[in-house]
């Protein structure tokens, strides 16, 4: 694990377009990861087109096959091709692990700056996914699949601040403190905030809907309604869960109560007491999930 040195900070913030633009070009993200979601996302799709996109990227379905063969499905015989693993885990749940193992590799080289550090914020990511889908599953939601993938690239920007405008990122983590939103720090360094940023990249890398408002809506889904808008309640909840009880984004609690999204899904004290019993099983299953970043290369 390595800190994080204090850099030249820029006279002025980046542009938010030219900044989504410039990630655009170079973002070291997967440039499979969106060619995975869409082809997911298309309802036509067949198992030899989801078959071929996860295939384009051979270090990927090595990385799928690997924990597809891992001690966790216990498989009786080993799979050797992603059509034998979308045959065994079904078309969503390889999606899952595809999309999963895809944005793992930002996350390879550690680095902490004060309470931030860059597995933790892995760490937590996953953490909403698993919490996420559950809650979507408990509240019989049709698309909870795809909570999972919501609640996992929920804190893209985040990924993408750290990576693209880093000595302004570190301003933004040394100036938080208790009592004070993620997001007031990030609009005062950066003149935008990790929901902004994460959005507009999604857009641009075609996400699916859901998706992108996941990103935009995490902290303040009472702002957003759409017909899925209890799906992006989930993410919101799950991201407040994991926050107080687990594992901070940012390596603080900086969110706000999320009282509205906890009323709006009708989640009661004695609903989050189960909830969070179930929870705890849902990580312990959902271990290996939590390592991804360290398979190592094919």
């Amino acid at each position: 694990m390595s800190k994080t040195t204090p850099s030249a900070v820029p006279k002025r913030p980046p542009s938010l377009d030219g900044l989504v633009d410039r990630i655009g070009e170079i973002s070291t993200l997967p440039d499979v990861l969106a060619a995975v979601l869409e082809a997911f996302e298309d309802p036509n799709a067949s198992a030899g087109r989801l078959t071929q996109v996860v295939s384009s990227d051979p270090a990927l379905a090595v990385r799928v096959l690997r924990r597809v063969n891992s001690a966790q499905y216990a498989l009786r015989s080993r799979l050797t091709t992603i059509q034998q693993a979308i045959a065994y885990l079904g078309m969503q749940k390889l999606r899952d692990l595809a999309v999963t193992a895809s944005v793992s590799q930002v996350f390879v080289q550690d680095e902490t700056v004060g309470p931030y550090s860059r597995r933790r914020l892995w760490q937590h990511m996953v953490a909403v996914a698993v919490c996420a889908r559950l809650v979507a599953t408990k509240l019989q939601i049709p698309q909870f699949e795809t909570a999972f993938l919501a609640g996992l690239l929920h804190d893209m920007g985040i990924i993408l601040e750290d990576q693209h405008v880093h000595p302004l990122f570190q301003r933004v983590i040394q100036s938080i403190r208790a009592g004070r939103r993620l997001t007031d720090a990030e609009q005062q360094w950066l003149g935008f905030d990790h929901t902004t940023l994460g959005h507009r990249v999604a857009d641009k890398w075609r996400f699916p809907p859901v998706i992108r408002a996941a990103i935009r809506f995490h902290h303040m889904s009472a702002n957003y309604r759409e017909p899925d808008a209890d799906l992006v309640r989930c993410v919101e909840v799950a991201n407040k869960i994991c926050s107080c009880k687990l594992l901070p984004s940012v390596g603080k609690d900086l969110l706000g109560s999320g009282k509205a999204a906890f009323r709006a899904l009708e989640i009661r004290k004695k609903d989050l007491i189960a909830l969070l019993a179930d929870f705890k099983q849902e990580l312990q299953r959902e271990q290996s999930l939590f390592e991804m970043y360290r398979d190592p290369a094919p």
